[in-house]
């Protein structure tokens, strides 16, 4: 009876889940079955015993058919008041998902004739592995077994249903409802929905501020930093769906504000700061006394109320004009990120936001529903720049062109790249037209000259602009097919025009220039002509190849001068976690340089885990030499145990440690030696293995290894397993063999267990060690093999082995805390820990004879 794996696992201050304590029912015993929401469906069956529950995941939930066996996983002890737990578990946190009371009631032996309590029997079934029990539930009635499997993990079981009364082939799970609440996930999970919303800024909290209170909540007080907006796809036509909203397209600059209490930053696309620019907007964005990060469109508008480019470069020039800026999505709040919200909720949240400020500057961004075709034809008679379609539940992804915007446009205009000059004719001054052009698959191509829409100061400032950057030669590949006297320009300047059409011949017809813009690269300006659908086709796919990385289930990858073909990178290996194998994979790309030191030129056993961590995993030591890749490298060595010469993986380099990572190996296992001296380690590990959960000791025992080995003036190393124990590693150097190995090692043990004998054996055999932690020297034989450092583990949380400072082996000190998910940083700020374990090494000559 232990709650601490459960403690370990959770932090409270980021879960409602109750923190473990123990408690028991006044007279029954209670069950109860909770459908559970994680990265997979699967329900939590729960026995009280000893004041805790006693739990089992049941993936396919339990059944009243006796021929439908549900598999069940045995997990860690959850607290006697967990069973009346309902709702969410946050995001990054360990389960995270919706939970509901599915069943509950009480329940006791199903044999009768028992002596003792109820609960001594159930108990003394329990440790046989085999539980017989009637449940009095809502749902679940009558004789159940839950049966432990032999030969398999050892937390697999068989929940069973026994032949009575209840027996049904009916599916009792579409019984799909709470027996607290009466509500089912999927009401639950639209009730998650509306309460992040209302967490973030609900409407009476809004309200409270109107009237002067602070609504700041306690979310991250780390600044607020830029991200790329999302990006719009384009649709010729428009189209009326209740799926849809519609909103104004705007003329004018895409602006993000990013603000930090009085601190207001505005950026273009592309992060380019647009703050002195937009002075007028800035100083407005002041009055918010929030910290947020808003999407928007910056314009000024003509007479008639329309944005107007040209107006815009005008104000950019002499400050004349009236400013707007138009916000439609809101992308963060007080630390909150509201990417992941629907588009309908981040609306209503920014426009209950806006509400509560009197702005001059900024403006909410309004919308229609459905009706997509009569908002455009309204647009036209505005003579307006188009309109914009967004799925009302589409979440905000940054940095993205997705499908779920797409614009539609109403006039023809185009951004091009200024690429030449004619030379002016008749009263003309400066020059006579621009030379356009657009980029299309990384080539500059020529789209046409532009001659209108210029006033001789424009002209003036152009040339200005243009004269530093003139070029002798043409930036084309092609050329031009113009009898005009041309001056080439670096291309480096993006203009905005409008037009036509695009003739046969994909130029441009009848442009006018409209101003310069200062907020794209010209290599982002790419071609759009006549054939543009295709062109769009095109780009799409090259944006979809670009992604691969993180959205493909199969991809090449390319290492060096290898190219990695990775599988199923979106299987899911560690379940109550959402970690993928593409995850796993993505780790040991990122600490190949910090692990591979310690692989090199090491024999491998793969642990291998291709189903999973909730799957059955293998060792491989033998590779087919005719099934694997010729550039791997490999070494013959002869086993024991097989009795014969095998072919053992050796990985020197990144490819090969993803290679490895992609074949499901998440346990990373090399010898102890090298090929370069295989008889000699180059390292003596003492494995500190505790049987149960008991993590405290495990330090104490940790901790008196160091002190013997100082006392030995020798310098010893300590990580954590990943698991529930801790190695010390003593560096050697390779000077000497495993038999003398072994032997200093056990020597060290004994010392050890010496020190520490009420808590410590060197008992190999389990049943033997009366629960004692086990001091493990046994490791240091030829062919054995130890979690190398950095490596992932097959555990929940996929944790990781990670090397410690001495100073951090104390009693703050969880075996759990070091995951896949935030070691990197940690990484990061240390660097390796671990390579003094590579260096010359300990005199064991010296130490046995201190020993002695």
């Amino acid at each position: 009876m232990s709650l601490q794996k459960y403690n370990q696992k959770r932090n409270f201050t980021a879960t409602d889940e109750p923190q473990g304590k123990v408690d028991r029912s006044e007279s029954e015993l209670i069950f109860v079955v909770q459908k559970h929401a994680a990265s997979h469906l699967h329900y939590d069956f729960r026995l009280e015993m000893e004041g805790v529950l006693k739990s089992w995941a049941v993936p396919k939930g339990p059944s009243l058919d006796p021929e439908i066996k549900r598999l069940a996983m045995m997990v860690e002890d959850h607290p006697y008041s967990y069973k009346d737990f309902e709702g969410n578990i946050p995001e990054g946190n360990y389960g995270a998902g919706n939970v509901i009371v599915w069943d509950n009631g009480i329940y006791l032996p199903s044999d009768e004739d028992f002596k003792g309590t109820a609960e001594n029997k159930l108990l003394a079934d329990l440790a046989k592995g085999h539980l017989s029990f009637t449940l009095k539930g809502k749902k679940l009635k009558g004789d159940f077994s839950l049966v432990k499997l032999k030969g398999k993990q050892e937390n697999a079981w068989l929940l069973i249903k026994k032949e009575d009364k209840y027996v049904s082939k009916d599916d009792i799970l579409v019984k799909d409802k709470s027996v607290i609440s009466k509500l089912s996930l999927d009401i639950l999970e639209k009730q998650k929905a509306k309460n992040v919303k209302e967490k973030i800024v609900g409407k009476k909290q809004l309200n409270d501020a109107k009237a002067g209170v602070d609504i700041k909540n306690n979310s991250s007080k780390e600044a607020l930093v830029f991200h790329k907006p999302m990006l719009a796809g384009l649709v010729e036509k428009p189209f009326d769906n209740a799926d849809w909203v519609f909103e104004n397209k705007y003329d004018g600059y895409r602006t993000l504000a990013v603000i930090n209490d009085e601190n207001v930053q505005l950026f273009s696309r592309n992060e380019i700061s647009f703050t002195k620019n937009f002075k007028a907007v800035a100083d407005d964005l002041q009055k918010l006394n929030h910290r947020v990060i808003l999407d928007g469109e910056v314009v000024v508008e003509d007479e008639s109320g329309r944005s107007n480019f040209q107006l815009l470069q005008n104000y950019l020039k002499t400050g004349k004009g009236k400013i707007k800026y138009y916000v439609f999505d809101i992308l963060n709040l007080d630390g909150s990120d509201t990417t992941q919200l629907t588009l309908l909720e981040r609306k209503e949240l920014l426009q209950l936001l806006l509400a509560k400020f009197k702005f001059s500057a900024v403006f909410y961004s309004d919308h229609i529903h459905e009706k997509g075709i009569d908002f455009l034809a309204l647009a036209a008679k505005k003579e307006s720049e188009g309109i914009i379609a967004k799925k009302a539940d589409s979440v905000y992804s940054i940095g993205k062109r997705t499908g779920d915007w797409l614009k539609i446009k109403l006039s023809q205009q185009e951004e091009a790249v200024i690429i030449g000059i004619t030379e002016p004719k008749n009263s003309r001054s400066y020059f006579g037209a621009l030379l356009l052009g657009q980029y299309e698959n990384g080539i500059l191509k020529f789209i046409g000259k532009c001659g209108t829409g210029f006033t001789q100061e424009t002209l003036k400032e152009l040339h200005a602009k243009f004269a530093p950057h003139f070029i002798k030669e043409s930036p084309l590949e092609e050329k031009v097919p113009l009898r005009d006297k041309i001056q080439w320009i670096k291309p480096k300047f993006i203009c905005q025009v409008k037009f036509a059409e695009w003739t046969q011949d994909n130029h441009l017809r009848q442009p006018v220039y409209l101003g310069l813009r200062i907020d794209k690269k010209a290599k982002e300006v790419s071609f759009a002509g006549k054939n543009k659908e295709t062109v769009m086709e095109q780009n799409k796919e090259e944006m979809e190849k670009k992604e691969s990385a993180e959205t493909e289930n199969d991809y090449d990858l390319k290492v060096g001068k290898t190219t990695l073909h990775l599988t199923n990178q979106n299987k899911i290996y560690f379940p109550d976690d959402a970690v993928t194998k593409g995850d796993v994979v993505n780790y040991y790309s990122e600490i190949s340089d910090l692990i591979l030191p310690y692989l090199k030129d090491r024999p491998q056993s793969m642990y291998r885990f291709p189903s999973g961590i909730n799957q059955t995993g293998f060792y491989q030591k033998d590779v087919d030499l005719d099934k694997i890749p010729s550039w791997l490298k490999t070494e013959k060595i002869f086993s024991e145990s097989n009795n014969a010469a095998i072919d053992y993986l050796i990985c020197n380099d990144k490819a090969t440690l993803l290679f490895m990572a992609n074949l499901g190996c998440i346990d990373i296992n090399p010898w102890n030696s090298t090929i370069r001296h295989i008889d000699n380690p180059d390292w003596v590990v003492i494995d500190i293995d505790p049987e149960k959960d008991d993590f405290k000791e495990v330090v104490k025992t940790a901790l008196a290894v160091k002190e013997v080995m100082d006392s030995f003036e020798t310098e010893c190393y300590c990580k954590t397993s990943g698991a529930s124990g801790l190695h010390v590693y003593i560096p050697l150097g390779g000077k000497y063999d495993y038999d003398s190995v072994k032997l200093f090692a056990e020597l060290i043990a004994r010392v050890v267990n010496s020190k520490l004998p009420e808590t410590t054996t060197l008992e190999r055999s389990i049943k033997k060690r009366n629960h004692k932690i086990y001091i493990d020297y046994l490791q240091n034989r030829k062919g054995q093999t130890l979690v190398a450092p950095y490596s992932v583990r097959p555990k929940p949380g996929a944790t990781v082995s990670t090397p410690l400072e001495w100073s951090e082996v104390n009693a703050k000190l969880s075996p759990s805390q070091f995951t896949i998910k935030n070691v990197i940083k940690r990484f990061e700020k240390k660097g390796d820990l671990w390579k003094p374990v590579l260096g010359k090494g300990a005199d064991i000559k010296a130490v046995i004879e201190n020993i002695s």
